[in-house]
């Protein structure tokens, strides 16, 4: 998958994984709309970085995707 994504919105990965932490320590806001809380942040992030494009919505779907199954996997391995 980091083939397809642009080396400029490979920094806005570990910034989504903070906005996530960010996001899941508040007790407002239910888990299941962290990734599309995600989401819009990714493609903002994108847009910012490469411009108003229809590749920089795809990089910032594709980062976003990468962020939430990144975190995924790591919470999975670390299960007993």
């Amino acid at each position: 998958m980091l083939e397809y994504i642009s080396e400029n919105a490979l920094l806005i990965i570990p910034v989504l994984n903070i906005i996530g932490m960010i996001i899941k320590n508040t007790e407002k806001i239910p888990d299941k709309y962290i990734p599309l809380i995600l989401l819009f942040f990714g493609i903002l992030g994108a847009v910012a970085i490469m411009g108003i494009s229809p590749e920089s919505i795809v990089q910032g779907v594709l980062i976003t995707g990468t962020a939430v199954y990144g975190n995924q996997v790591f919470k999975q391995l670390r299960k007993e």
